[in-house]
């Protein structure tokens, strides 16, 4: 079975920095594209950052400046470094992975448990 166990999230102050961790478990073919959503009280959830197998990344326009996503393809591991936090940063961060169970089976798109980021003074 296909785990997304996410480590990273917590308290922080506006201005400061985290990193979020997904480390992706179990038995599976390949992973493709990674990437990290947010959700926040009340808010649909949204788009932050997202890499491809290839390394190509793509970031919502609002973290763009702020946010970096890069991928460990042989610890099968995503990463979300946040710089210059803003209170609107705060929501829950997921992971998702869309990953191939054998060769013959189609990518099924996962997610993690979610990680809480609060960022207040």
């Amino acid at each position: 079975q296909v785990q997304l166990v996410e480590s990273g999230g917590g308290l922080v102050q506006p201005g400061g920095s985290l990193r979020l961790s997904c480390a992706a478990s179990g038995r599976f073919f390949s992973i493709n594209g990674m990437g990290w959503y947010r959700q926040a009280p009340g808010k649909q959830r949204e788009l932050v950052a997202t890499i491809t197998a290839g390394g190509t990344t793509n970031c919502a326009d609002s973290v763009k400046d702020r946010f970096t996503i890069s991928r460990d393809s042989a610890e099968n591991t995503v990463y979300l470094q946040m710089n210059s936090l803003k209170p609107e940063d705060t929501a829950v961060y997921y992971c998702n992975a869309l990953i191939r169970a054998t060769w013959r089976s189609n990518t099924n798109q996962y997610w993690g448990q979610g990680t809480q980021v609060t960022v207040s003074s």
